[in-house]
Formats: structure tokens, C-alpha cells, sequence
């Protein structure tokens, strides 16, 4: 009897990664829109493009991918076209909350993905205008009109993504973060900021995907606790490497947060108890996803495993 083939997540990743990319490609485009005749201006999508294509982990399509994957069967009712289209809408939140980000009136960042930040490539007006297209087109992917997307998944969607990415979810984190600078926060509260800056898309990341297949409510309810522990567990890896690795390494500025006196976890715990406090969120993680129910989370897994590890 011949063995099993062991999963490897760089053989599902490139795979993954490669539907992603294409799409991208396809949806970031300057196409006119057919009751007017005219599609975006050049310049606009030219700085779109620069921000969303060819660079980043892109892990949170891959966390869309993965967690649809792990609910979807064959004998159920599965949407594989709304899970591309969500895996690419959250991709598309994520690159312009990050275009904002890093502008003067936020982080004032000059380096993102190992390139110049968008502002200092298309002026300040239009990194905003960029950010302000790619968040709709994040929305518009999610409601075609071409019966893809049955619309109660449709708006079962626009709902998830919304929800992460507004004022009780990464912009809110944001804000708490803009507000927090030069300030001592405790764990619970910097927890809070983090849960709701960097960890909200990440779950979210997971709850689109299990929406575009017919979860049951323990998968629910354990994938949310996955995207939870993951989410927090990509933020305090964050903090460490912001103080560990180079810039160069990095891809973006580093050091920037002492720099700019925000609170983190390694200024609040250290960076061994920090190092170990991601550890524990990884263990977490995979708890959870034994606790699913579900029997094809080895990408999952996988991707638990690599934000741990990771060195950028």
C-alpha cells in the first residue's frame, strides 16, 4: 500500500499564490465601466497596481484559501470563485490600509515591500485617492454581478469584511494605535489595540473563507478562536523582528517603533517573554483547529506554523 504524500505548504502556497497573483492582475485594472464608457485614470490604477501587485506575504488570502479548503465538502454546498474573490478583496484592504498607514499624517514611512512607500512614489494626494479605490474594489469583487456569488453569501461577506476593516475593527485599532504613542499601556489594553489593528483582518481572513462553504457552528466558533490566537500571534512576531531584523530583511523601516515611542510588546514584556508569549499563541492556534472538527486543516496549520517562524 503505497504512503500517503506528506503536505508541504510551499507546494499549496505556490499554488494558492498563483490563482491570487493572476486575479489580482486581471481585477486591479483600469477597465471601463460599461454604462459610462470610461474606465479609471491611468495614473489612478498605475498607483493601485504599485500597491497591491508583486510584493507582501499575502497571507491573508492564503488564510481565506486555507480555512475554505478545510470547510468545504463534496456533498455540501461550496462557492470556490467567492473564496478567490474574498481572498483577493481582503488582500485589497490590507494593501490599502497600509498605503494610509504609511503616509506623513500616520506612520510617515518611506519603505514598504522593499519599495519605495506610495506616497513618496505618486504624492500624498495620490496614495490617498489609491487607498480610497482599492478599499471599494475590495467590495466591488464581492458582489459580481454575473450570478458567481449567490447574493446571501454575497452579503454574508460584504458584513465580514466590513465589520473587520471599520471602527470596531482595524480602523479602530489604528486610531487607538495613533493615540497610545508615547503612552504605557498594559497587556489587556494593548491586546485590545492589536486585536482590533492587525488581528481583526486575520480572523476575518479565516471567517471569509469558511463562509464561502457550509460550515457548522463548532467549525465556526473554532476557526474564530484560530483566527484570534493567529492574528495576535502575527502581531507580537511583528514587535519582535521590529527590534531583531534589519530593514533590508524586513522589507519595511525597522526600529520604527521605538523610534516613534509606541507601545509594544516587547517594551512591555521583553523579548524573550514575547518570543514565548508567541509560542503559546501558535499552540493555541492549532488547539482550536484539533477542536474544529474539521480534517483538512494541514494549510491551516501550516500557516499558523509559519507566522511564528517567520523572519519578515
Amino acid at each position: 500500500m503505497s504512503q500517503p504524500i506528506a503536505f508541504s505548504l510551499e507546494t499549496w502556497s505556490r499554488t494558492q499564490l498563483g490563482a491570487v497573483e493572476t486575479a489580482l492582475s486581471q481585477w486591479v485594472t483600469a477597465d471601463a465601466v460599461p454604462a459610462l464608457g470610461w474606465g479609471a485614470p491611468q495614473g489612478l490604477v498605475q498607483a493601485m497596481r504599485y500597491a497591491v501587485l508583486d510584493g507582501g506575504k499575502r497571507l491573508r488570502p492564503l488564510l481565506a484559501l486555507a480555512a475554505f479548503e478545510a470547510v468545504a465538502q463534496p456533498d455540501t454546498q461550496n462557492h470556490p470563485t467567492a473564496a478567490l474573490r474574498a481572498a483577493c478583496a481582503v488582500e485589497l484592504i490590507h494593501a490599502y490600509s497600509l498605503v494610509h498607514d504609511d503616509m506623513p499624517c500616520m506612520d510617515n514611512d518611506v519603505l514598504r515591500r522593499g519599495k519605495p512607500t506610495v506616497h513618496v512614489q505618486f504624492g500624498e494626494a495620490g496614495a490617498l485617492l489609491a487607498g480610497d479605490a482599492l478599499q471599494a474594489l475590495a467590495f466591488e469583487l464581492l458582489t459580481p454581478d454575473d450570478g458567481s456569488v449567490p447574493l446571501a453569501v454575497q452579503g454574508r461577506l460584504c458584513a465580514l469584511l466590513a465589520r473587520a476593516a471599520g471602527s470596531t475593527g482595524m480602523a479602530g485599532g489604528q486610531a487607538i494605535d495613533l493615540a497610545s504613542v508615547g503612552q504605557t499601556l498594559d497587556e489587556q489594553a494593548l491586546r485590545h489595540m492589536h486585536q482590533l489593528k492587525t488581528g481583526a483582518l486575520l480572523q476575518a481572513s479565516v471567517m471569509l473563507g469558511a463562509a464561502c462553504a457550509h460550515a457548522s457552528e463548532q467549525a465556526q466558533s473554532a476557526l474564530a478562536a484560530y483566527g484570534q490566537a493567529l492574528g495576535l500571534a502575527f502581531q507580537v512576531v511583528d514587535d519582535v523582528l521590529d527590534v531583531t531584523a534589519d530593514s533590508a530583511t524586513l522589507g519595511k523601516t525597522a526600529g520604527k517603533d521605538a523610534d516613534h515611542d509606541k507601545p509594544t510588546y516587547v517594551s512591555l514584556m521583553g523579548l524573550e517573554r514575547s518570543q514565548r508569549y508567541a509560542q503559546e499563541l501558535s499552540a493555541q492556534a492549532h488547539a482550536a483547529l484539533q477542536a474544529s472538527g474539521l480534517r483538512n486543516t494541514a494549510a491551516l496549520a501550516g500557516l499558523a506554523d509559519m507566522v511564528v517562524h517567520r523572519s519578515h
